[in-house]
C-alpha cells in the first residue's frame, strides 16, 4: 500500500513540475487518487498560478474544494471535477470571473450548486449523474451567457421539464421521462 501511495505522490509531483517548468496553462491531476488538493501544490505552483486556465481533478476521491483552491487559481476558464464525492462548492466559486465551463458530473450533489448561478462567464455546466431534484429555475434564467446545462441522470422534478425556450436561453439536457407504471 505504501508503495502505491508513493507512486501516486510521485505522479502528482511529476505533473505539477511539468506544468511549472513548461509554463503550461493547464494542470491535469485526473485519476491521481487525491482525497484533498495537495497543499504542497500551492507552493510549487505559486509562480504560475495566474497562467493556469484549465484544471482537471476528475476521477479522484475529493469530498470538497476549498476556498483557497478557488482564490489561488483565479484565472480558470475550465474546471473538471467529474467523478468525485463532492456535494457542495465554496461560495468563493463566484470569484472565478473567467470560468466558462465546469464539469461536476458523477458527484454527490443533492441540490444545484447555487453559487454557480452568479459566475458571470459560465457557459456550460455539467451535473450529469448526481442526485439533484430541485433546480433554481429563476436564477438559471438570469444567467446571461449560459449555453448548456446537463442534468441527465438526476431525479429532477416535473417543473424543470417545463423549462423550454424561450423561457431559458440555453440547452437543457435531461434524461427521458420514465413512463408511469400502470396499476
Amino acid at each position: 500500500m505504501h508503495k502505491r501511495m508513493g507512486e501516486a505522490v510521485a505522479r502528482v509531483a511529476r505533473k505539477v513540475n511539468d506544468t511549472v517548468e513548461n509554463k503550461k496553462d493547464s494542470l491535469d491531476l485526473a485519476n491521481c487518487k487525491l482525497m484533498t488538493f495537495p497543499v504542497g501544490v500551492y507552493k510549487a505552483m505559486r509562480s504560475v498560478t495566474e497562467g493556469i486556465h484549465r484544471i482537471s481533478l476528475a476521477n479522484n476521491e475529493l469530498k470538497s474544494i476549498t476556498s483557497r483552491f478557488v482564490t489561488t487559481f483565479s484565472q480558470l476558464t475550465e474546471l473538471n471535477l467529474a467523478g468525485n464525492y463532492l456535494h457542495r462548492l465554496p461560495e468563493e466559486i463566484t470569484s472565478l470571473l473567467h470560468l466558462r465551463a465546469i464539469d461536476l458530473s458523477r458527484n454527490r450533489f443533492r441540490r444545484f450548486p447555487e453559487p454557480l448561478a452568479t459566475v458571470p462567464a459560465l457557459e456550460t455546466i455539467d451535473l450529469e449523474e448526481n442526485e439533484i431534484a430541485e433546480v433554481p429555475t429563476d436564477k438559471l434564467a438570469s444567467m446571461a451567457l449560459l449555453r448548456s446545462l446537463n442534468l441527465r441522470a438526476n431525479p429532477v422534478g416535473p417543473e424543470v421539464r417545463l423549462l423550454v425556450r424561450p423561457l431559458v436561453p440555453f440547452d437543457l439536457l435531461l434524461s427521458p421521462e420514465e413512463p408511469i407504471p400502470k396499476a
